[in-house]
């Protein structure tokens, strides 16, 4: 088994910044990828970023506001420049070194508010 363990979400100002945090721990000792993923009140669950073997990728709504790292199996997603768009449950998660299994955390909220 896998548990992904999310931290660092919370109540921000626009213009502030978050670092997230998303801890794997349990039988697998590596991912093939990690990433986030985040659901507005309403929508759907959509990817935000992600890293694979040191590749990142954005989705444009975050493209230079947002970093995504990792150190063996935790992944941070250091956000800036906050806006009231990016408030979220933001997701971590995990895919299997041969891809077949993808692993999810509970989810941690984000709200940016003045």
């Amino acid at each position: 088994q896998v548990q992904l363990v999310e931290s660092g979400g919370g109540l921000v100002q626009p213009g502030g910044s978050l670092r997230l945090s998303c801890a794997a721990s349990g039988s697998m000792l590596s991912f093939k990828s990690m990433g986030w993923f985040r659901q507005a009140p309403g929508k759907e669950r959509d990817l935000v970023a992600r890293i694979t073997s040191g590749i990142t990728y954005y989705s444009d709504s975050v493209k230079g506001r947002f970093t995504i790292f990792r150190d063996k199996n935790t992944v941070y997603l250091q956000m800036n420049s906050l806006k009231f768009d990016d408030t979220a449950v933001y997701y971590c998660t995990a895919l299997s070194n041969d891809g077949m299994r993808d692993f999810w955390g509970q989810g941690t909220q984000v709200i940016v508010s003045s």
